[in-house]
């Protein structure tokens, strides 16, 4: 439950934002003030006689002379559809309608189901039958998301799949359960992720609904750029992340499992929980809150919470291409440019809105997105609101059209001082906050903390021919906070913390404080500001990037030209912006610790001011290294460069390995290893010894693959004047960089 600010307050909120958005006027009227209650009825909207919200907004479109609060009281508002809100529903005359949480309350706009009943089995789960016309995908047990059950991770070797379908039934056990058709394969590629539903089981071969698996899969022309390579049938498939939903899975608590022909959801409760007590509830309506063609509407301090988002559950599935957007519809026109991919289902969605104001709402438990401003939506804002929890993204700012009718362009758009937190818990391909073809785009001030992939994405289209030229331009990305996105173990790949697409004249990347973003990789991949394809015209400015998995800034292709990064501070460093004109200026790199200047940029950014992570003296920086053997050019000292894109590499051979000689005998509690671009350093010791000879050698063994980085603590710490990296097999040795901290 939030504190919700005292009558005082709220009458001293409307009058700023009242200030914001309308004229000044001598002796304006007093707000008009409609009540609503959970339970309310009628069409008085008085305090003692509250009524429900659509008799608010029926009141409401007779009062013209003056400004409109609907003021929503403490409790859940269930909706069975949408609240609507048109063109009749704006403020007139230079007024505003408001819609906000009565003063000290709460209100939540939910689209959840109770589920009840439920009773005991043997196992120890718990089942209950689903009202008619519940399907439940997702489940929340007082609050805490429920998961589907799933299994673990199949091979490409034994699920192997084609246009067509897949192997591995019999391997995988899914040919062995009961009902296999009631559960879905889950497919992370790249930077994509596919859910689709099983539909039968032949022999040793799976088939899946359509069309989401045609959508999945390389032919359509549909999917994206021509040269893409990360359709379920593509070289860079690695196999399925995991099968759900089926009732053989269902072995961890808190796991649960939807039967659609039995009409029964069964679950799992974790330790402590009782169904019977209880409170278990599952998204239903779609949608909460639509604002479509209105103009100056406010909506200051609602809660949205349960919204489903039900194309994942359909034949549809989700054939995800980029960002949360997905391939929907069994045919459509030919397009390498993804004009004709689907947003996510939201609960709050506004359509060619006009000063459209969404203020310290909070979007929770959502089964999609939290708000979508589109259609031409201009000069509005979502600020000051919190989202958590959410299966796909927080924001959708815009379009996916690159040359949009005026009418239909995003323009002048706000999202600042939002807090964005554990997002794309279920579409993992999802970023925090998605814009398209927006001019004059503000996104600053926002929080951003534990995604599965991008925090910030701006700009569409690739390098395709329709997106060459387009209605981008002029956008701001100031004064965000991104900590721990592109999780590692989503397995999604080729992002970073702030992402960007398409030429951008005067765009401006400044005054963010990026941190651990793809850290702990499996993979030379993750960057900090990701200028992608033909991201044009961009500044990237006075930002502070640390504990990356790769580059702190990227630029790859030729087509992206005029790009500039100046001013910005890094622990790491990144090769030359490629493109025309595209220059590298004035940057401080290769740092280990974070000047006072650095540290001030990093406290301001995001919603509120909060620490940074400052960076740990490196000893093993000024050492002198060598290696067992060198392969070609990549040399020892490479590890100690300070830079995360260069490598070291030995030759094959039985115990090979790499060495600092500290110059002292140092105490040492922490070596960071960071794998090399091939990751082929594996199953190694990292010894620690006084002595040149190591035989007095302080050992922890690292099995499998290096990361970037594998961080080894040593307790108390140890004094040594040599770190060596060993193989304890045979193979070799690359490295990016070997850090040594006391």
């Amino acid at each position: 439950m939030r504190r919700r600010p005292t009558a005082l307050a709220a009458a001293l909120v409307t009058v700023a934002l009242g200030a914001l958005l309308t004229p000044s006027a001598e002796a304006a009227p007093a707000p008009h003030v409609l009540h609503v209650a959970p339970r309310g009825s009628g069409d008085a909207c008085s305090t003692a006689r509250p009524c429900s919200p659509t008799a608010a907004r029926d009141a409401a479109r007779d009062i013209a002379d003056r400004d409109v609060r609907v003021e929503l009281a403490d409790g859940t508002y269930e909706l069975t559809e949408p609240l609507k809100l048109g063109e009749a529903d704006s403020g007139r005359a230079g007024r505003a309608v408001t819609w906000t949480a009565a003063p000290g309350a709460d209100p939540v706009l939910s689209g959840g189901r109770e589920i009840k009943g439920w009773s005991r089995n043997q196992d120890g789960t718990w089942t209950a039958t689903a009202p008619e016309g519940v399907a439940p995908r997702q489940l929340f047990v007082d609050g805490r998301r429920a998961q589907r059950a799933r299994g673990a991770a199949c091979p490409a070797a034994t699920c192997d799949a084609t246009k067509a379908g897949m192997t591995g039934a019999i391997k995988s056990g899914v040919a062995d359960w009961r009902r296999p058709t009631g559960a879905e394969a889950v497919v992370k590629v790249r930077w994509r992720d596919y859910h689709c539903r099983i539909t039968g089981v032949q022999g040793d071969n799976l088939t899946f609904a359509r069309p989401c698996w045609t959508n999945s899969a390389s032919g359509t022309d549909r999917t994206g750029p021509a040269w893409d390579s990360t359709t379920v049938d593509s070289a860079r498939y690695h196999g399925v992340a995991f099968f759900e939903n089926a009732r053989e899975l269902l072995d961890e608590p808190g796991e649960f499992v939807w039967d659609a022909e039995g009409r029964t959801v069964t679950y799992l409760p974790r330790a402590g929980e009782n169904p019977r007590r209880a409170h278990v509830v599952t998204p239903v309506t779609e949608r909460l809150m639509v604002i479509d063609g209105a103009h100056d509407v406010r909506v200051d301090g609602i809660d949205f919470a349960y919204a489903a988002y039900r194309q994942p559950g359909t034949d549809e599935g989700y054939a995800g291409t980029q960002a949360g957007l997905t391939l929907t519809g069994a045919t459509g026109p030919v397009d390498h440019a993804g004009r004709y991919y689907t947003k996510p289902s939201a609960a709050l969605t506004v359509r060619g809105g006009r000063q459209v104001a969404v203020t310290r709402a909070e979007f929770t438990h959502l089964a999609g997105a939290g708000v979508i401003l589109e259609a031409g939506t201009k000069d509005s804002s979502v600020t000051r609101s919190r989202f958590t929890d959410l299966s796909s993204g927080a924001a959708y700012i815009g379009d996916t059209e690159p040359d949009p009718e005026p009418a239909l362009a995003g323009e002048r758009n706000t999202v600042a001082y939002n807090t964005i937190r554990r997002t794309g818990v279920e579409y993992t391909d999802s970023v925090g906050i998605w814009a398209g073809y927006e001019a004059e785009l503000s996104v600053d001030h926002n929080t951003l903390e534990e995604l599965p992939y991008s925090g910030i994405s701006v700009g569409w289209g690739w390098n395709q021919p329709e997106a060459r030229e387009s209605a981008l331009r002029d956008n701001r990305v100031t004064a965000n906070r991104i900590t721990d996105v592109m999780r590692v173990e989503h397995d999604q790949h080729d992002g970073g913390a702030i992402y960007t697409q398409g030429a951008q004249p005067g765009t401006l990347v400044a005054g963010n404080y990026i941190n651990r973003s793809a850290y702990g990789n499996t993979e030379r991949d993750g960057n900090g500001i990701y200028l992608d394809e033909q991201s044009s015209h961009i500044r990237v400015e006075d930002n502070v990037l640390t504990r990356l998995g790769y580059k702190w800034v990227s630029n790859w292709a030729d087509y992206g030209i005029q790009n500039h990064a100046t001013g910005n501070w890094t622990d790491t460093d990144a090769p030359a912006l490629t493109g025309t004109g595209s220059t590298m200026k004035d940057n401080r790199t290769k740092l280990d610790r974070l000047p006072a200047e650095a540290l001030a940029v990093a406290r301001r950014a995001g919603a509120h001011p909060g620490p940074v992570e400052q960076l740990r003296p490196d000893l093993a920086r000024a050492g002198t290294a060598s290696q067992s053997s060198t392969d070609g050019a990549a040399g020892a000292s490479y590890a100690l460069d300070g830079d995360t894109s260069t490598d070291t590499r030995t030759l094959a051979g039985p115990g090979a390995w790499w060495q600092v000689d500290l110059g002292a005998v140092r105490r040492v509690r922490q070596v960071e290893v960071w794998n090399g671009a091939a990751m082929t350093t594996a199953d190694f010791d990292v010894q620690l010894s006084r002595t040149a000879d190591f035989a007095d050698a302080t050992t922890r063994h690292v099995e499998g693959e290096a990361l970037r980085p594998t961080p080894l603590e040593f307790a108390g710490g140890d004094t040594a004047g040599f770190v060596r990296i060993r193989l304890t097999g045979t193979g070799r040795v690359g490295l990016a960089h070997v850090l040594v901290h006391s």
